[in-house]
């Protein structure tokens, strides 16, 4: 298989659909199910639910950040040139 713009753009698509689904789906979760959230990943990350409170947001930033750096901005760019 050759690796063509046309190619490139369709796997950054993926990439974007995939991960935005996954961000959104986190969130969700985060926001409207928190003490759920809390009581099924309290058995593999003992703390405070302030400390998973911290941790989460913390770690769902930094998930934000690298999916816009190399799923959303890639695919923009892609885009722009093709």
């Amino acid at each position: 298989m050759e690796l063509t713009l046309e190619t490139l753009t369709r796997f950054f698509f993926w990439s974007t659909l995939i991960h935005g689904a996954i961000l959104i789906l986190w969130t969700g979760f985060l926001t409207f199910a928190p003490g759920l959230t809390f009581q099924t990943q309290s058995r593999w990350f003992p703390g405070t639910r302030e400390q998973f409170a911290k941790f989460m947001y913390g770690f769902l930033g930094l998930y934000k950040l690298l999916f816009l750096t190399f799923s959303v901005v890639p695919y923009a760019a892609l885009l722009i040139i093709g």
